[in-house]
């Protein structure tokens, strides 16, 4: 028989060794309800950096607003079911209403601490405090560990790559030729790749407390609005089953952009082609046929859709060399 092999994750961890820290704690300095700071910390321990912080400033704000409103019903109905009743419906509204309602099940914990107790008094006050403190200050700290997203996002930011340089070369097979055999499966993956990578940069993001980089997030924000215009441009291209020499031209030139698929930002270089290219094509023989004049306007307009999709890389690279961000350059890619 084999062994049980169990994953823990790094939240688990966290979470698990946060709890024992604040409930030894509590316990240190002799509080009551030791457990609770654990529970405390279990609830404030976020998926990032930020959203602890955010979360931590909520529930401490909700367990004042808590107490507060506990306080004047409990010394007005007492201790009875019927002021719980009407803590809870006084409070909800009001948590909503400020955007602090995450913090509910912190500020019951302090009020059934109170009810429990059926006092009021400053020591019952000042210990509930104290588990607060220390039930949000460990969630804080074990949390301030986040595992470096960078691997995960350069895979992801390769596997994009990949799909777009697949995505070009197979266009330019079919302007060459007019026919192809190509599934499309990438124009199928590329969608959820670029949904899951945006997610990821943005929860990388927010795990920074530091100086702000979004590099990453640029970078697959600027692939999706290119992958827009794959999308546009694929209709056009599957239309264009007449051999033109202007047709093989552009072919040539996606295949060079597809090998441009990489660091380095050289997207400036190709539009001063597209546009040479473009130039070139207006001043060539007129088309004989109406078939010919269709197929050169579809051409015309399949460069424009191309410059568009030049233009947005090259936006990001002038950004970034504006903003002389140094982890910039893992996010450029040529075209």
């Amino acid at each position: 028989m084999g062994f049980l092999k169990l994953k823990i994750g790094y939240r688990t961890l966290k979470t698990a060794i946060g709890t024992a820290i604040s409930i030894f704690l509590a316990q240190q300095l002799d509080l009551m309800y030791p457990a609770s700071a654990g529970i405390i910390t279990i609830l404030c321990i976020q998926v990032t950096v930020k959203q602890s912080f955010r979360t931590a400033w909520n529930r401490i704000m909700a367990s004042f607003l808590g107490v507060g409103i506990g306080m004047v019903l409990f010394s007005l109905l007492g201790y009875t079911p019927l002021a719980i009743l009407l803590v809870i419906l006084f409070f909800l509204p009001l948590a909503v209403r400020f955007g602090i309602q995450e913090g509910f099940v912190n500020s019951m914990v302090v009020l059934m601490h109170l009810y429990s107790a059926e006092r009021m008094d400053f020591p019952l006050l000042l210990n509930e405090a104290g588990l607060l403190v220390i039930g949000v200050g460990v969630a804080l700290l074990v949390n301030l560990y986040m595992p470096s997203l960078d691997k995960d996002l350069r895979a992801m930011q390769k596997q994009v790559e990949q799909l777009f340089r697949q995505i070009l070369r197979e266009f330019s097979y079919y302007l060459r030729h007019g026919e192809s055999e190509w599934d499309g499966k990438e124009m199928i993956e590329a969608p959820g790749l670029l949904e899951k990578a945006i997610r990821l940069a943005a929860r990388d993001i927010d795990n920074r407390l530091g100086r702000r980089d979004d590099s990453y997030y640029q970078y697959f924000v600027m692939r999706e609005k290119q992958f827009e215009l794959l999308e546009r441009m694929m209709p056009i291209v599957s239309s264009l089953d007449t051999q033109v020499p202007q047709g093989q031209r552009i072919a040539d030139f996606l295949e060079q952009i597809s090998a441009s698929v990489h660091p380095g930002n050289t997207a400036y270089r190709f539009i001063d082609q597209l546009r040479k290219m473009r130039q070139e094509i207006q001043e060539s023989e007129l088309p004989r046929t109406r078939r010919e004049f269709e197929t050169r306007a579809s051409l015309f307009y399949l460069l424009r859709e191309i410059e568009n999709y030049l233009f947005i890389k090259h936006e990001l690279g002038k950004s970034s060399d504006d903003n002389k961000a140094a982890s910039v350059k893992r996010a450029k890619s040529g075209a």
